[in-house]
């Protein structure tokens, strides 16, 4: 009797052993799904990947999981016997998603190994944009495609140009000119007479041989339609004026001026409003010909810096004066100093005074 149960057992034990060894075995009929060129204006499209279990044990997607939002996913819920299939469904909606497509689907099961990663791809092409949207910047009828010209680095001998587009809403002639225009600028109306419905350019010229400055500046300038000043009629032209050293030799450069500052951040620690902070950042021409200084600009009029001299020969130490007047400003403080010289390695440096102002 004790021989025949323990061969019952034995068997049982085996029997169970062999059903653990079952798996199922996730095989999908692709791994990507390429929706092509698609428009924005079609709205939801979805792809749909087969899974087969070519196991010997249900299969059962458990979780998928999208890369982002814009995409949602529907699977099989029941268990998928073997040799049989379910399917796992994307869907993707291109609106204001202009650009390429490329998503990631990963698909969790019981099998071992769980995270099968699937993808969709493709490219959204734009709709049209409207007029509204093209030409956002509105000035009564006028339109413009920004109130913003800017220009990015101008050199000291260069010219630079930048348009804007511009688009007649109204039903009548827009007559477009423009004041407060500084010497530097020139700004041109293409055509002058814009008529309803029309498009045109504004050519904006900024001349840097024009003006004696240095580093980032705007310039405002008024909108004229119809020879009126309308609310928000305001352009703003930029640039950053900066010395050429593009055709400098490896000789030129061994001899040019050399900037070297003793430091480049004062910590004034805990100081109470009111205070003014003072400060010497002292600094050096380590170069072998003379250190210009163009300009010295803060981040605001709290902030004065006055060069003891402009010009400073080889091996001389010279420093700039920082001043730095609390009155109104609480908690932690960060202001800068732009020193700006001919120095070639280093035109624009930037200094800083900081720390904390408690108020009384």
């Amino acid at each position: 009797m004790k021989s025949i149960i323990f061969t019952f057992l034995v068997a049982f034990c085996s029997i169970t052993l062999v059903a653990q060894d079952k798996t199922p075995v996730p095989q999908f009929d692709k791994a990507v799904h390429n929706f092509g060129e698609i428009l924005e204006t079609k709205g939801a499209v979805t792809a749909d990947f087969k899974v087969k279990n070519t196991g010997e044990a249900p299969l059962i997607i458990t979780r998928v999981a999208t890369s982002c939002g814009c995409t949602a996913s529907n699977w099989t819920k029941e268990p998928i016997l073997p040799n049989s299939e379910g399917f796992v469904s994307v869907t993707y909606n291109p609106r204001g998603r202009p650009g390429a497509i490329n998503q990631r689907i990963t698909v969790f099961t019981n099998a071992p190994g769980s995270g099968i990663v699937l993808s969709i791809r493709g490219q959204v092409l734009p709709r049209p944009k409207t007029k509204e949207e093209i030409f956002r910047r509105r000035i009564g009828d006028l339109g413009l495609t920004n109130s913003h010209a800017s220009m990015g680095i101008v050199y000291v001998n260069q010219q630079k140009k930048d348009t804007l587009k511009m688009y007649n809403f109204g039903n009548e002639k827009l007559t477009i000119s423009f004041d407060r225009v500084p010497e530097h600028i020139t700004i041109t109306p293409n055509p002058a007479t814009l008529e309803p419905g029309k498009e045109g350019d504004v050519v904006v010229t900024f001349d840097a041989k024009g003006i004696n400055d240095w580093g980032y500046m705007v310039n405002r300038v008024s909108v004229m339609v119809n020879n009126q000043r309308i609310q928000g009629n305001i352009i703003n032209i930029s640039a950053r004026i900066e010395e050429d050293f593009s055709n400098l030799t490896k000789e030129d450069l061994e001899k040019a001026p050399k900037i070297e500052f003793e430091e480049l951040t004062k910590d004034f620690g805990n100081v109470d409003e009111g205070d003014v902070i003072e400060h010497e950042f002292e600094f050096t021409n380590t170069g072998k010909s003379d250190l210009i200084i163009r300009k010295i600009k803060a981040s605001c009029g709290c902030t004065t810096v006055a060069p003891k001299v402009t010009v400073i020969k080889p091996g001389e130490k010279s420093s700039l004066s920082a001043s730095f007047r609390t009155r109104g400003f609480s908690g932690r403080q960060s202001k800068t100093i732009t020193v700006i010289t001919n120095d070639p390695k280093s035109s624009s440096v930037v200094l800083r005074l900081m720390g904390t102002i408690t108020k009384k």
